[in-house]
Parts: structure tokens; C-alpha cells; sequence
């Protein structure tokens, strides 16, 4: 494989993908592999939507029903909610489970997987709340100077 200097120190790889010279950089904690990457980017993509947060964070306080959920969620719309714990659902985040009544009962619950998340979601959602001001103000600072 052949590659194409670019920049001081930075190699181009075959593929647009850019690494220090000498081979990527390795992690204090360890190895990095692409592989792990993949999978946080995989389980970011599922638990950092809005929806999916905001759902989690509603079965924290217990099983709900189908319409508890999206009255308890406000402005989702029902196909969203039916994709967003259909999602959840197969990721093993939330269990499903139908009443045999007329009209069928639907409840949801998190899985012992799900309520492990609610301490991050928490601890991200408090961090928002807490840094929100601060983030404003750089963006503030960031558009006034301009910077393209």
C-alpha cells in the first residue's frame, strides 16, 4: 500500500482515511481498534437520538402503556413512537408485551440492559442542563468571529 504525504506528520491512506505518521495513535487505556469504533458509533446512533432518550427516561418509572407514552412524551407522533420502541425493543432495551383484550393492551418496560442506561441518559441529560448557557455563549462567540 502506498501513501501520499499530505501535511506534516500526516499520511494519507488509500480511502481518505488520515493517520499519523508511523501508524495510528494508541489510546492510553489501550489498543484502539476499528472495530470498537464502530460499535460505540452503533449504540450512539440508538441511544442519543431524542426519542430514544426521552423514552428511556419515561419507562424509568415503570411500564407504560402504548398511549401513556406518547401522552406522557407530548408532541411524538404515533409512527414515531412505534419506530422508536420498535428500536429499542430489538436492541434489547425494552420489552413488549400484548394483553390478549379488545382492543389488545400494549405495555412497555425497560429490560434490566435498559434501566442500566438511565444513569448515563441522566448523567448526560444533567450535564446539557448544566452547560447549555456555556455552550451558547461559545457558539455566540464562534458565529460573531466569523470563523468559516
Amino acid at each position: 500500500m502506498t501513501m501520499e504525504k499530505t501535511q506534516e506528520g500526516t499520511e494519507a491512506i488509500p480511502g481518505n482515511i488520515r493517520v499519523p505518521a508511523g501508524g495510528p495513535r494508541v489510546p492510553a487505556g489501550g489498543l484502539h481498534v476499528p472495530e470498537d469504533c464502530r460499535a460505540v458509533s452503533e449504540v450512539l446512533s440508538r441511544v442519543g437520538d431524542k426519542w430514544t432518550v426521552l423514552v428511556v427516561s419515561t419507562l424509568g418509572d415503570g411500564s407504560k402503556r402504548f398511549n401513556e407514552l406518547r401522552r406522557a412524551l407530548g408532541s411524538i407522533s404515533q409512527r414515531m413512537l412505534t419506530l422508536t420502541v420498535r428500536g429499542l425493543e430489538r436492541d434489547g432495551l425494552v420489552t413488549r408485551t400484548v394483553f390478549p383484550t379488545n382492543p389488545p393492551r400494549v405495555d412497555y418496560e425497560l429490560t434490566d440492559l435498559g434501566r442500566s442506561l438511565l444513569e448515563p441518559v441522566s448523567a448526560l441529560g444533567s450535564w446539557a442542563r448544566h452547560n447549555r448557557a456555556a455552550i451558547q455563549s461559545a457558539r455566540q462567540r464562534f458565529d460573531a468571529a466569523g470563523v468559516e
